[in-house]
């Protein structure tokens, strides 16, 4: 479902370079292929025009490896060397404190083991990626050197046989994260804050070695000037609008500036949660979920009832019904001044909260999926009609038919980003 997401991404990147989006499909259809059937797929296809089929393979490919789109599959049988085991530390009291490192398992050993190092994980092959990158910027005509490359990138290798490409997944879930950044802080302010972190985001993008990247690097205050400048709407910026920009961010003014991804991606999933809870209970249980949210503390009913304008007699069966739906963590609390009594506190646990909302969404995509399946299957003779039919009835039903193919299509995708912002960002 996210390869047509994947897809769109290297597109706007490359340019609507059609041959990279041609190899970029067969490898995510295919899971990993060698250059020589990456050269057979597109022989097939026969969509390269006049130039050479191997010199347009060669191209694409470096193009999605320049852009870490594309990488070289790990090794299939990394070999681990013997793990020396380093006496334990000798006590100097009883006082000393305790450091003790947690192991690694087997399968991150296995895992880093098989990881190519960074030059060959987006090379080419045994050549050097400076040459090939200067050598691509000045397009000078070597037709000799290209068939070198390709000949490199067929043979050489590990002893098992030729180099594997694969699609760069985590290239392009941390596209995705970067943008539902945006489109949070899109909703939250001006145009001005969104260039500023889109810039300050492209500049840093290089530099995160993991998708869940909590804080970007820091950059001055000339450096992400520079950036917001490169396009036509930061050229029209002041460097004080970035300076309320990055204040509006959340950034302290200071030398050097950092963004808070983590904190962004929290107020995405609050929003999120926040907006299922007004569509399922209404708009009373929205004010009072979120403002228990924002208290994140333990309040009693009567509390929750003034500060969200709640009838004091609906405000209970509400949180009730919340609690009994895992929306809410009850605590009960017995009270003997002035009087024995039960007082009942309500309170946001985010952390079970959040996982109880991913289970939902689970179970929604699979009802979806069973849902799309059972309406092909029943509307399956629909599907052989030739286009150009004239029975009214059969069009009628065959569009109605098509309208909802494409709402549970279309709603798939949208719970697959809201299932991303829970579980890959």
């Amino acid at each position: 479902m996210r390869f047509s997401k994947f897809v769109a991404i290297a597109s706007q990147k490359l340019g609507q370079d059609k041959n990279c989006q041609e190899l970029l499909e067969g490898l995510l259809q295919n899971g990993r292929l060698s250059m020589e059937q990456l050269v057979e797929r597109a022989e097939s296809s026969g969509r390269a025009g006049n130039h050479p089929i191997s010199d347009v393979v060669h191209d694409s490919l470096f193009k999605l490896l320049n852009a870490h789109f594309v990488e070289r599959c790990p090794a299939p049988e990394p070999t681990l060397s013997p793990k020396v085991e380093e006496p334990p530390p000798r006590k100097r009291g009883a006082k000393a404190a305790k450091i003790s490192e947690v192991p690694e398992t087997l399968e991150q050993r296995l895992i880093e083991a098989a990881r190519p190092v960074e030059v060959l994980r987006f090379s080419m092959g045994d050549t050097n990626p400076e040459a090939e990158k200067s050598e691509h910027h000045s397009q000078i005509s070597g037709q000799k050197r290209k068939h070198d490359d390709l000949e490199i990138a067929q043979d050489s290798g590990d002893a098992d046989g030729p180099i594997l490409w694969r699609a760069n997944y985590d290239e392009f879930i941390r596209c995705l994260r970067h943008k539902a950044c945006i489109e949070h802080v899109r909703s939250q302010f001006d145009d001005g804050v969104v260039n500023v972190l889109s810039a300050i985001l492209e500049a840093t993008r290089s530099s995160e070695k993991i998708v869940k990247t909590e804080i970007t690097v820091p950059l001055s205050l000339d450096n992400i000037y520079e950036e917001v400048m490169k396009n036509e709407v930061g050229r029209s910026m002041t460097l004080d609008r970035v300076e309320a920009s990055l204040a509006a961010l959340g950034c302290p003014g200071m030398d050097d500036y950092k963004i808070n991804l983590r904190r962004i991606i929290e107020q995405a999933q609050t929003d999120e949660v926040e907006s299922i809870v007004l569509k399922r209970y209404g708009r009373d249980a929205y004010r009072m979920f979120r403002f228990l949210s924002k208290t994140g503390g333990l309040v009693e009913t009567e509390k929750i009832s003034d500060s969200s304008f709640v009838d004091k007699n609906e405000a209970p069966k509400i949180l009730y019904r919340l609690w009994k739906d895992e929306y809410l963590y009850m605590e009960k609390v017995a009270l003997t001044v002035p009087r024995h009594s039960l007082c009942l506190l309500w309170r946001v646990d985010r952390y079970n909260l959040w996982e109880h909302v991913l289970d939902e969404m689970y179970h929604a995509s699979l009802n979806l999926q069973l849902r799309l399946a059972h309406e092909i299957e029943e509307n399956k003779e629909l599907l052989s009609l030739p286009k150009d039919n004239n029975n009214k009835p059969l069009v009628k039903k065959m569009h109605h038919f098509e309208n909802v193919r494409n709402l549970l299509r279309s709603s798939l995708v949208k719970l697959d980003d809201a299932l991303m912002l829970f579980h890959d960002f």
